[in-house]
């Protein structure tokens, strides 16, 4: 069972245009992998209102997981969070002075109740949270299910050709 490329199956939003920089590697591998995805500015704190309707209506519009980047305080993950039962991966941005070390405790404290599935700061946590929502999505899509595998299996043949140093 495929979604038409025109439904995506991904939501990747951001606080702000600045966090796209370290979400493109997200965007990266769900195109690699030919996952239909969206990717939004949502302001959990310039625009809740949007914030609310964008969360609340995830899922009848057909996504299936929700990747949410955010910086300093962080709120946008979790507020997400709150108002669907999608899952949610939480990607902490290196935006402030604490290099996002603020942001991934923020996510990472969420309350009982209010899951978000956090993952590193900036570049490394967006590629990962691309890949843990094509691990959630191969439950349901077995020729994705194939793509990730092959996409796993060619990281691991390129540290194996290149597995000898010269010293």
């Amino acid at each position: 069972m495929a979604a038409s490329a025109s439904t995506p199956w991904v939501g990747v939003i951001m606080g702000g245009r600045s966090d796209l920089e370290h979400l493109q590697p997200a965007i990266d591998i769900l195109a690699e992998l030919r996952i239909p995805h969206e990717v939004r500015v949502v302001s959990a704190h310039r625009t809740p209102d949007w914030m609310m309707e964008y969360a609340s209506t995830a899922e009848s519009r057909g996504l299936s997981v929700i990747i949410a980047a955010a910086g300093g305080a962080a709120h946008l993950p979790g507020m997400v969070s709150s108002k669907t039962l999608l899952p949610v991966l939480g990607v902490p941005m290196p935006t402030t002075v604490l290099s996002g070390f603020d942001a991934l405790l923020s996510i990472v404290q969420m309350p009982k109740g209010v899951p978000v599935g956090t993952q590193a700061i900036g570049k490394p946590g967006a590629a990962n949270a691309a890949l843990h929502a094509a691990a959630i999505l191969a439950l349901k899509y077995p020729e994705l299910r194939e793509r990730l595998a092959a996409w796993r299996k060619a990281r691991t043949d390129e540290v194996l050709a290149h597995r000898e140093v010269a010293g």
